[in-house]
């Protein structure tokens, strides 16, 4: 009458008959019932040979763990092994430190057009920047992935409506000086730059910005601003050579001062990235997105 006292009667524990209970609920069929021969554990666990081979594959082209189990999930769907288990076959075949000719594959492979992507990030100006002025001002900037291009806008806040207009200055400058059209747009989670979901965003106005230049809105992972590097870099940048230990007698003259530090940073200033280049003048030979 009771399970009780059906495994009791048998000779055997609550865990085996729930076991063999669960089993046949799923299958429906008497023959679950049957006691079943278990290989070893450790087969049944190892990622499949095929797998591991494509993690290879994509880790010799310089990418992460995260961006393995993405490329994966489009290739396999489902049965994709989770970051950590990718770490570890690297790991076990000796390949969880990346080698200089990863570095250049995966450098080569970010570079091949311009206007690709566009890094877009806000930034705080400390208060003390401008002297006698306590209003709170933000910087907005884009990065082009391939060419390291910059621009940059001064706002008085990070309201949508304010980033949407002043990401739409940067494109039409890095339009208009480097003839560059983007294809995506990387950003944070920030409330500025809309929302995940696809069911308010054409009410946004960073998202519709986006819908109507046809560029497509990437994000990147809560709580992992590396993978917004090229932007983060440029801020670490534009406060040595302009913000640090510089005190400015009005907004005017801060504008004005990173309107010139934007030209230097292009024009003059050789980038590490690209070898030695200017931004400008890598982007005189690479490829573009029409």
């Amino acid at each position: 009458k009771l399970a009780k006292e059906f495994y009791a009667h048998h000779g055997t524990c609550p865990q085996t008959f729930l076991k063999y209970y669960g089993r046949y609920k799923q299958s429906g069929e008497t023959e679950s019932l049957i006691p079943q021969k278990r290989g070893a554990r450790f087969k049944s666990r190892r990622t499949p040979e095929e797998i591991e081979e494509l993690i290879l594959k994509e880790r010799e082209k310089g990418c992460n763990k995260y961006e393995i189990h993405q490329i994966l999930c489009k290739i396999l769907g489902e049965k994709v092994p989770c970051p950590s288990t990718i770490y570890n076959i690297l790991r076990r075949k000796g390949k969880n430190r990346k080698t200089v000719q990863m570095k250049e594959e995966k450098r080569r492979i970010v570079k091949e057009k311009a206007g690709e992507l566009a890094h877009i990030d806000c930034y705080h100006v400390s208060k003390d920047t401008i002297e006698n002025d306590n209003k709170r001002y933000y910087i907005v900037s884009i990065v082009d992935s391939c060419t390291r291009i910059a621009w940059a806008e001064v706002t008085e806040d990070i309201q949508a409506l304010t980033v949407m207009f002043a990401t739409l200055h940067c494109f039409n400058h890095i339009n208009n000086r480097f003839g560059i059209q983007f294809a995506e747009a990387l950003t944070d989670n920030g409330p500025e730059f809309g929302p995940k979901t696809s069911e308010n965003k054409a009410n946004h106005p960073f998202e519709r910005l986006l819908m109507e230049m046809g560029v497509k809105h990437r994000y990147i992972r809560p709580y992992r601003p590396q993978t917004n590097g090229k932007v983060e870099r440029f801020w670490r940048t534009l406060h040595e050579d302009l913000i640090e230990g510089t005190y400015f007698e009005s907004i005017d003259q801060f504008k004005q001062d990173l309107y010139e530090f934007l030209l230097y940073y292009n024009k003059l200033r050789p980038h590490q990235a690209l070898d030695g280049q200017t931004p400008e003048k890598f982007a005189e030979t690479c490829q573009r997105i029409i």
